[in-house]
């Protein structure tokens, strides 16, 4: 069964030739050209992946992303002609998977779809499981717990919860404004003091030589990563 993609794109001709590129790749296409028609459409009807103009007529982009990542973790791709590295970053903070800048050819769009349809399917092979296992490291969802090398490993709530956010996320980069807003909230503002400290500890109990991660790796001047293996 090929995937169902929703494009939310107020330019119809935009949408007329996303939604014919797409077509060709095999995917199924629908089209919505507004925010509320758009939040209809993904409530009505299932949509594996959304593309997602930000400048629509009744609401910001950004709006939509905050709402669906409420409930779901669908593959969205930004397709917008903002270009700012500001608005890239936080578009991406608030959810996004992608972003793609227009003008974009068809062959970039169906390369970044395919990228979303892999992570897709890395999501549903991991559906309904309590536990997942990244190496020698095991994060039990059901009981909250944590092992290591099939031992028990003791975590704090915080340490705990950051580690299940990089579960939920295994190979992505996650900015430090992203962690710091889902652990502390979105009140808490942007010093990265108290994540290096909450990162440090749970280094300490995960890797065998924290100078050098095995697991969540720095990625220098964006943020963290856990390593997809």
């Amino acid at each position: 069964m090929s995937l169902k993609i929703l494009v939310v794109e107020d330019d119809r001709q935009i949408s007329n030739f996303i939604c014919y590129a797409l077509k060709n790749e095999g995917f199924s296409c629908a089209a919505a050209y507004t925010g509320q028609d758009a939040m209809s459409k993904l409530v009505s009807a299932s949509a594996d992946i959304l593309l997602l103009d930000l400048g629509l007529p009744d609401m910001d982009g950004i709006e939509i992303i905050k709402k669906v990542r409420e409930w779901s973790e669908m593959p969205i791709i930004i397709v917008s002609a903002r270009d700012r590295d500001m608005e890239k970053a936080n578009a991406l903070d608030s959810g996004a998977d992608d972003y793609l800048t227009k003008p974009f050819s068809a062959t970039e769009l169906s390369a970044r779809v395919r990228v979303a349809a892999r992570h897709l399917n890395k999501l549903s092979g991991h559906a309904g499981a309590a536990a997942k296992t990244v190496g020698g490291l095991q994060l039990d969802f059901e009981k909250r717990l944590v092992y290591l090398d099939g031992a028990e490993l003791h975590t704090t709530p915080m340490e705990y919860n950051l580690l299940a956010m990089f579960f939920k996320n295994i190979g992505k980069v996650l900015t430090t404004s992203y962690i710091i807003k889902e652990i502390w909230g979105i009140g808490y503002g942007t010093d990265t003091q108290a994540l290096r400290a909450l990162m440090a500890g749970l280094r300490r109990k995960i890797e065998k030589t924290p100078a050098a991660p095995r697991y969540i790796l720095t990625e220098i001047g964006v943020g963290y990563r856990l390593v997809d293996e």
